[in-house]
């Protein structure tokens, strides 16, 4: 088990998915000062009662670390960071310090299998190869891999318009062709753009 500092939110971070956020709490600027000197991830959980900027009084119990991977000064002045998900864990405590950073004790889930993209899902591969460059950054310039069932079903599901609920559901399948069977559902189910 470990600590680790938890930014909750209200998307899901997908491991292998780029965020990018704006931090201009005190309580995060120092988390992400802290991440940056010690190399250290943090977590992203999903708010399930409660606001990014207020009180939080429920999370979800299964998140993703994130490493930050570039940051910047945003025109407004604030700090800019790209972070990128990594591994998902179990949340099994969470308590706020006085300084109202969330803390969290943490178990990780064991990394998911490689899997191909089965053949009855390759077109939710295409459908990927074709989206993602309309896009813009940072995925417009992100490398690829879509044969592995995992990358194809993670990308997916952050870009697909989902309930935050939705999200979370395929956040929690272990199986990555579970997770393109569940989605090739979903998106047969969505209208088509007329």
């Amino acid at each position: 088990m470990t600590e680790l500092p938890l930014f909750p939110l209200s998307t899901v971070l997908f491991p292998g998915g780029l965020l990018p956020l704006r931090i201009f709490e005190t309580r995060y600027v120092d988390m992400v000062g802290r991440c940056m000197r010690e190399s250290s991830p943090f977590g992203v959980v999903l708010i399930r009662d409660g606001a990014e900027v207020g009180e939080i009084t429920d999370t979800a119990e299964l998140g993703t670390t994130a490493r930050i991977v570039d940051f910047s000064q945003l025109p407004d002045g604030l700090l800019g960071i790209t972070c990128q998900g990594e591994r998902k864990f179990r949340l099994l405590r969470r308590w706020q310090r006085s300084d109202g950073l969330h803390l969290g004790e943490v178990e990780y889930l064991v990394l998911e299998g490689v899997a191909a993209v089965p053949k009855e899902y390759e077109h939710l591969a295409d459908l990927l190869r074709k989206v993602l460059p309309s896009l813009g950054e940072p995925y417009a310039s992100m490398a690829g891999d879509f044969g592995d069932a995992s990358w194809v079903g993670c990308r997916l599901a952050e870009i697909l318009p989902l309930d935050p609920a939705d999200k979370l559901g395929l956040l929690e399948i272990d199986a990555p062709v579970e997770r393109l069977a569940r989605l090739n559902s979903l998106v047969r189910r969505a209208p088509a753009a007329g």
